[in-house]
């Protein structure tokens, strides 16, 4: 058995060996990336945002638990925040309805936005893969029912069947991770089926079935490694629709519970208010919003091409 396995690594590296040295792909892929302004820009607008959401609320403190806590501490002369320039201002943006810092809000939310998305995009990424490569791999009638069952899922409205789960099993932030994880694998299960299907009949394949290699290890070593390319630009399309999402629950009212918030639900507490002149309950939520979807898409436009040129080069 583990001459097998030996055997079946060497025919893996072999075949790593016919898509050419890693470092001039990569060097390639990157060189593609990188003639995508845009993309590039993305990528500086995306660790931004990042880094606002993240780093930001140990820079600009405020208390996000309690809504008089800016009220209190301003009365009694003190400043709410950990910078003695500060001092002087109230919060620069304003407050929310329950008397929260927008700033603050703006960075926990966009902290729960990226935790949920990322998160959210590596369950449908992680079960779309495995699925559609079994799916592909094993052909004939599995792979037909299989498929039906995706095409049944992309035939129901997504955010319609996330809304029923939610209100079913409640808003805490594992359920919605795990509603929007599992409602938007199916685009990805049928795009790793078609590359499967692809994969299968190689050279390298058909070699690891000879040396008596099953199904679980030539999918697992040999299917899904080679499908890395495609997965990583999926990604990047699910946590954008994933954050979409929630901004979505957020804004009917069915986000993040208090006292933690997300950008939607920022954008559902400051509608009422915009029309009396209040631009600073929804523009900076939604800003934050579109910034990272749009940076998001157009990292994946780029990685996409740049994959298609590592694929045109093989």
């Amino acid at each position: 058995m583990s001459d097998v396995s030996n055997n079946t690594d060497l025919i893996q590296d072999k075949d790593a060996g016919d898509i050419g040295d890693e470092g001039s792909l990569l060097t390639l892929i990157w060189r593609t990336f990188r003639e995508n302004k845009l993309a590039v820009a993305s990528l500086f607008v995306l660790g931004f945002m990042i880094l606002f959401s993240f780093v930001g609320p140990f820079l600009y403190r405020t208390n996000q638990s309690d809504p008089f806590a800016i009220s209190s501490t301003l009365i009694n002369g003190g400043s709410p925040y950990n910078f003695p320039w500060f001092h002087s201002f109230s919060a620069i943006l304003g407050t929310d309805p329950s008397g929260f810092d927008v700033i603050g809000r703006l960075m926990l939310g966009g902290r729960t936005a990226l935790t949920v998305g990322f998160l959210a995009g590596v369950i449908s990424v992680t079960v779309g893969s495995i699925y559609g490569a079994v799916a592909g791999y094993r052909g004939k009638m599995l792979d037909s029912f299989m498929m039906r069952f995706v095409d049944v899922g992309l035939s129901v409205p997504g955010l319609f069947l996330i809304i029923v789960i939610v209100v079913l099993f409640g808003q805490s932030t594992t359920i919605i991770i795990m509603t929007l994880g599992l409602t938007g694998w199916f685009g990805s299960a049928r795009l790793i089926r078609g590359e499967t299907l692809s994969l299968k009949s190689r050279e390298f394949v058909s070699a690891v079935k000879t040396m008596g290699g099953g199904s679980r290890r030539i999918i697992l070593r040999h299917i899904l490694p080679n499908t890395v390319g495609t997965m990583v630009v999926i990604a990047t399309f699910s946590v954008a629709d994933s954050i979409l999402a929630l901004a979505g629950l957020g804004f009917i009212g069915l986000g993040i519970p208090l006292p933690n918030t997300d950008w939607g639900s920022m954008l559902n507490n400051g509608v009422p208010f915009a029309a009396q002149g209040y631009w600073w309950e929804i523009a900076p939520p939604a800003v934050c919003i579109v910034l990272v979807v749009l940076s998001l898409n157009y990292i994946g436009d780029a990685l996409r091409d740049g994959f298609e040129v590592r694929l045109q080069k093989r």
